[in-house]
């Protein structure tokens, strides 16, 4: 389970700082009255940025790890939240999500460009939605759009903001902003009537 670790650091910073080691959880979140093997559980390392890792623990009664992600990095997505958030920017400034993308990737063809841009753009678009639902005090007269959420909240970059805003809705929130599942995930969409896979049973 991925929970926050509320920092202002760019992600440059936080690799520079090692911050990870100054991520804490004194508390398991499953059973914050202790009693369960809750205990520091090394790092993970991500690919992007080079040399980020992130702090883990582990319960060894719910057999279950807990990693702190902090705010400045993307959630089940490589990179930045910012690097989500001009991808996102370009696509609101561009005429179709084809013509962004072709200037976003020159390194692959449009149908994987697409696609590429689609992971970011949708459950940013969703996370947004969800939030003005949710925050109706601070986000009622916006639309879901970086550049409505960017007037609302004055600042430069709207993802990081968002991450702490949002942080007690961070488990509900889809990937890359929040920790809970992506819109119609492969999960939800499973056919029920699916066979196994194998040879076909005897006549």
């Amino acid at each position: 389970m991925q929970l926050r670790f509320a920092t202002v650091l760019s992600a440059e910073e936080y690799v520079r700082r090692k911050a990870w080691k100054e991520a804490k959880l004194d508390n398991c979140p499953i059973h914050p009255e202790g009693g369960c093997g809750f205990c520091k559980n090394g790092t993970y390392r991500r690919k992007t940025p080079e040399g980020t890792k992130i702090a883990r623990w582990y319960c060894s009664l719910g057999h279950q790890t807990f990693s702190l992600l902090p705010d400045c990095l993307s959630a089940r997505l490589p990179g930045t939240l910012q690097e989500v958030e001009s991808v996102m920017e370009e696509v609101e400034r561009s005429p179709s999500q084809e013509d962004a993308v072709e200037r976003i990737r020159l390194d692959i063809l449009l149908p994987g460009a697409l696609r590429w841009a689609r992971r970011r753009i949708l459950p940013i678009r969703s996370a947004l939605t969800m939030l003005i639902r949710l925050m109706p005090f601070l986000f009622s007269s916006c639309e879901p759009t970086l550049s409505s959420f960017r007037c609302a909240l004055c600042v430069s970059y709207v993802l990081p903001e968002l991450r702490q805003h949002g942080g007690s809705f961070l488990q509900i929130l889809p990937p890359p902003l929040g920790f809970g599942s992506r819109p119609g995930s492969k999960k939800m969409k499973k056919n029920r009537f699916q066979h196994k896979t194998g040879t076909d049973p005897p006549l």
